[in-house]
């Protein structure tokens, strides 16, 4: 996975031909058990194949036949996929940005009135929108905001009404090995289902923007291109995440969005067509604070943000910074490095007096600064 640069790790554009983009182990009966080795135990710890007489303790655990814990399992994936599948859509796009011809993803209805979540990198410049769902039916769609930072974009269904949808659920609830279910339309395969397990939580993705998305799943359900927008769902039928991106080269390490993070982006789409973030108009590196200025200034960074440019007449030169400052604090809150620093300029401190501390010549100073709304293309 490459983004734009020298980066190790991507998230692919609609038209880049490898990017765009999950199990279950059967318990196996155990003859291991603890005490002496001439010690033979009734029943064998794990032993799932066990049998108990009628008499025997009522609490003890019975044979589960092993079809029927697959059939269980198909069961959740079925139900997923026939409650979910018919809210999933294929995204088509024409006249992209440079003149490059367009491409496809998928995306997922939100909303019954045709509000559709899909990713960025899969409608970015694009000229023209279009959606088929399920039934195969072909809408218009136009773009209602999209936020690169994150990889998301809202799209709506220009005229069909009363579409199937799916509802958000609350990633905060996951857990690692919880089975989910990807849903889109890979390599223009239609409706394709995959399943498989969260293999971590709260991991980081570098955007194509270079700011960090936070609280990612990864996931082992296999993605492909296509894949790009569409649901992560849990057994419950939510969905959790937003299909974003594979690791190339490696086997079952796709990652998601979180649906915590779609709904924050999808609400400030919503209300101003942007996500709102603050900007005090500098460039900046991370860097490490010596450890004899960490202790004279009573402060614990091991590291903090290095500003190597300043915006004439921005917020930071208007309140007194300098290059080769490095920021420690942002309004009372440790910043260890730049990505530190981009995350706490939220749509909550624009027009507020930030106090931001530096290291200076080895000495903590503060200064006041003001952030203003970060135009599209800036960082901090």
């Amino acid at each position: 996975m490459k983004i734009e640069g020298n980066s190790s790790f991507w998230i692919g554009r609609r038209n880049d031909p490898f990017v765009d983009e999950a199990s279950s182990l059967p318990f196996l009966p155990a003859r291991t058990y603890i005490g002496r080795d001439n010690a033979t135990p009734k029943c064998p710890m794990l032993d799932f194949a066990s049998s108990f007489d009628a008499g025997g303790d009522a609490s003890a655990p019975q044979s589960v036949p092993e079809p029927e814990i697959f059939d269980a399992y198909s069961n959740a994936v079925m139900t997923v996929a026939d409650k979910v599948g018919p809210a999933v859509v294929r995204v088509e796009t024409r006249g992209g940005p440079k003149g490059r011809p367009g491409g496809g993803g998928s995306g997922v209805v939100i909303a019954p009135d045709g509000l559709v979540l899909t990713n960025s990198h899969v409608v970015e410049g694009a000229r023209e929108v279009r959606l088929m769902d399920a039934e195969g039916r072909v809408m218009e769609a136009r773009s209602l905001g999209e936020d690169a930072d994150t990889d998301l974009a809202l799209l709506r269904a220009g005229s069909v009404r009363d579409l199937p949808s799916a509802r958000l659920g609350d990633s905060k609830k996951l857990r690692r090995g919880q089975l989910v279910v990807a849903i889109g339309n890979p390599l223009g395969f239609e409706s394709t289902v995959t399943a498989g397990v969260i293999s971590a939580l709260g991991r980081s993705l570098r955007a194509r923007t270079g700011r960090l998305i936070e609280d990612v799943i990864q996931t082992d359900a296999a993605l492909n291109p296509g894949n790009s927008g569409g649901p992560l769902v849990s057994s419950r039928g939510e969905v959790i995440g937003i299909n974003t991106a594979v690791i190339m080269g490696a086997q079952g390490i796709c990652f998601a969005v979180a649906s915590n993070t779609a709904q924050f982006v999808l609400s400030e789409l919503i209300k101003h067509g942007r996500v709102r973030r603050g900007f005090i108009g500098l460039s900046g590196q991370t860097a490490p604070v010596p450890r004899r200025h960490a202790r004279s200034a009573g402060i614990a960074n091991a590291a903090g943000a290095m500003i190597t440019a300043l915006e004439p007449n921005g917020p930071a030169a208007n309140a007194g910074l300098m290059t080769f400052d490095i920021i420690v604090r942002a309004d009372g809150e440790a910043v260890t490095g730049v990505d530190d620093l981009i995350r706490l300029l939220n749509a909550e401190r624009i027009g507020k007096t930030v106090a931001i501390d530096v290291l200076r010549r080895g000495l903590l100073r503060t200064f006041d600064a003001r952030p203003l709304e970060r135009p599209a293309s800036r960082a901090a």
